[in-house]
């Protein structure tokens, strides 16, 4: 197979022997072959403006401290580079990661666990415009779709973050309740917020008792 006529390759992680490995394998499949890498969001856009990949592999945390930097990064590439296929490749297994980066643009959503075999198909499938999941986060799709047309989809997560809000507590001590950063959880809200069509805290709490959610 010709240069030209293999799946060109973006890698984007913060962790240069993450990046290292997956160019020792991806390398060796005969239809595939690692372009490029970043380690930053500013990276990935001179990669992607330079290269003009058919694939990105996207960790969603870059190292920066923000919880959604990779999602936004996501957002970028799908918007500004349509033809480019997103598959995140993280560690990170929360719903709404998993639902947000769907909603942003992401044609898959693997974790770093995953077998070797399987993310290579996975690559060949979003290359071809399909979807590609692991297990685990093709659950996390399932219970979307199940979700009741009448009730937000509120993930498990967003929903103790609710339970929580509607308790009274502030966004850093529902983080420490559930172990997770107050971005994190300003995260969450937001996301809460928008599905319940509430523009504050309170007005979410109000809907979510109106609708039966808490």
């Amino acid at each position: 197979m010709s240069p030209q006529d293999r799946l060109s390759i973006v890698l984007v992680d913060d962790h240069a022997i993450v990046r290292q490995g997956l160019r020792s394998i991806l390398d060796r499949e005969e239809d595939m072959h690692v372009v490029g890498e970043a380690a930053t969001t500013a990276e990935a856009r001179t990669a992607l403006e330079r290269l003009r990949p058919r694939i990105v592999l996207l960790d969603l945390k870059l190292g920066t401290g923000s919880d959604t930097e990779g999602l936004d990064l996501c957002s970028e590439i799908t918007s500004g580079y349509p033809e480019v296929g997103v598959l995140v490749l993280t560690t990170f297994l929360d719903d709404a990661y998993v639902l947000e980066a769907v909603h942003r643009g992401a044609k898959g959503y693997v974790l770093k666990d995953v077998d070797t075999s399987e993310l290579v198909s996975s690559i060949r499938t979003v290359a071809c415009d399909g979807n590609a999941f692991d297990s685990r986060s093709a659950s996390v799709m399932a219970r979307s779709i199940r979700t009741t047309p009448n009730a937000p989809a509120l993930t498990e997560r967003e929903q103790r973050v609710l339970e929580l809000l509607a308790s009274g507590l502030s966004n850093r001590t529902v983080g420490t309740t559930l172990f997770i950063s107050e971005t994190t959880v300003k995260f969450h809200v937001r996301n809460i917020m928008r599905k319940l069509g509430a523009s504050t805290r309170a007005e979410a709490v109000y809907e979510a008792s109106k609708m039966g959610v808490i």
